[in-house]
């Protein structure tokens, strides 16, 4: 039998919906169509914003998450956070490929490869978790997803352990848009530089802003600094809180002589950060969001506000040839290389 394209052969509730917005999936995994591909999942990279939202009402017990993962995933029959309502993406084995898809795909049953679509719109059937690691976002599972027609996935390489992957593939999508965003001799701003997304921001912005151009980079903690520091692709860094807008932009204006920012780039996982953006940025500047923790109506109507004539881009997961754009990253840098399997990376 064969489903819809997009999934919605998968929706339970409500009928009509595509299964990002749905609110609970079909997870029996025992019939499987013939356009669909079954995963045995390794492990879950969980959103930046779903982890903190998690990790924070566990207060960081991993018990706890564990709980509220496994009752997501039973309620929803996917990991989509009820609170922030983004997932993550996940890495695992091919175990089938329907038939109507084995002449279609580059791919083999046997294959580990990485979804590159995100978990809120994945069905997934999680059977135990070995492990969560707190400093990555990371879940360990036993468990099975489908991915649908449409989804987009990359066959893991060879030369980058899994976890390194895992963590560089999650944020594929921020380094490609940013080489299209950023201009030569511009000045960036990259708020929330510590994390996975912010440091290859950071690098990615460094290359194409030239000489001329200057990198400023925030950071929201000495951790997240210390990352930052070693990696070295800024020309400014400081610590601040992106939810504190006028000690923000004092900093900004005392680091550009008042000059303010061409691009600001926001790469924080938690809320209220809109205004902090907007106020840094210049007229006819660019405001580039690349986290699940962006309200739109808050930056609407803050830049409204503000009077702030500024292009706000919604950070996209995804883009043509994102994944191995990334992965380069990491090829051609020794230095981001060593930073990302230092924090994210490990031996698997």
């Amino acid at each position: 039998m064969k489903g819809d394209k997009y999934g919605t052969h998968r929706v339970i509730e409500p009928k009509g919906y595509l299964p990002q917005p749905a609110i609970k999936l079909d997870n029996d995994f025992s019939k499987l169509y013939s356009n669909e591909i079954l995963i045995d999942v390794m492990f879950l990279n969980i959103d930046s914003s779903s982890f903190t939202q998690i990790e924070n009402e566990a207060n960081k017990d991993k018990k706890k998450i564990e709980e509220i993962i496994l009752k997501i995933v039973d309620d929803r029959g996917k990991m989509q956070n009820p609170v922030t309502g983004s997932g993550g993406m996940l890495v695992g084995v091919v175990e089938k490929i329907g038939d109507d898809l084995k002449e279609k795909v580059e791919i083999k049953e046997g294959d580990k490869i990485a979804s590159l679509v995100s978990l809120s719109l994945t069905p997934l059937k999680i059977n135990k978790i070995k492990e969560i690691y707190l400093d990555r976002d990371q879940v360990e599972i036993d468990g099975k997803a489908v991915l649908f027609e449409s989804g987009v996935f990359v066959k893991l390489p060879d030369d980058i352990n899994l976890r390194t992957s895992l963590s560089i593939l999650d944020v594929a999508g921020a380094p490609i848009q940013v080489a299209r965003i950023v201009k030569p001799n511009d000045y960036v701003f990259i708020i929330g530089a510590g994390g996975k997304s912010g440091l290859l921001c950071c690098y990615e912005s460094k290359k194409k802003v030239g000489p001329k151009g200057k990198v400023i980079a925030m950071a929201h903690s000495e951790k997240s600094y210390e990352r930052v520091k070693k990696l070295g692709f800024y020309d400014h860094l400081f610590i601040g809180n992106a939810q504190d807008p006028i000690f923000v932009l004092k900093e900004v204006e005392r680091l550009t002589d008042g000059k303010l920012m061409d691009v600001v780039i926001n790469c924080v996982n938690v809320s209220d950060t809109e205004i902090a953006s907007i106020l840094t940025c210049k007229d006819r500047g660019v405001v580039y969001f690349f986290s699940m923790a962006t309200s739109f109506t808050k930056a609407a109507l803050g830049a409204e506000g503000v009077g702030k004539d500024i292009d706000m881009i919604i950070g996209n997961g995804y883009a043509k040839n994102h994944a191995e754009y990334a992965l380069n990253l990491l090829r051609e840098s020794n230095k981001l290389r060593e930073i990302f399997e230092e924090y994210y990376g490990g031996e698997r």
